[in-house]
């Protein structure tokens, strides 16, 4: 059971979704640390989350890990969770 978490499918079409999806948390959990006024803390506050300092920092760390292991193809059945998690929240608040 174990390996088949680990496992990830070798097909050029996964790893092409793959690369895509990796890079864009990777990306956009990057761009949290490097504009926190306009991607991280400050937009979570606009938004009106409580404690947007630690969430724009959690999120941010959170989207850069998920990312890393997608596109490297590691434990590629979890990683996306946090993401899924992460989406989730995302259009519940600003929709």
């Amino acid at each position: 059971m174990i390996k088949k978490i680990i496992q990830t499918d070798e097909s050029k079409t996964t790893i092409i979704i793959r690369l895509m999806v990796g890079a864009v948390f990777l990306s956009e959990g990057i761009q949290k640390f490097l504009f926190p006024a306009i991607r991280g803390a400050g937009r979570f506050e606009k938004i009106g989350l409580p404690n947007p300092e630690f969430l724009g920092s959690f999120v941010g760390a959170f989207e850069i890990i998920s990312g890393i292991l997608i596109l490297l193809g590691l434990v590629t059945r979890l990683a996306p969770i946090p993401t899924l998690v992460i989406m989730l929240v995302a259009i519940a608040t600003t929709k």
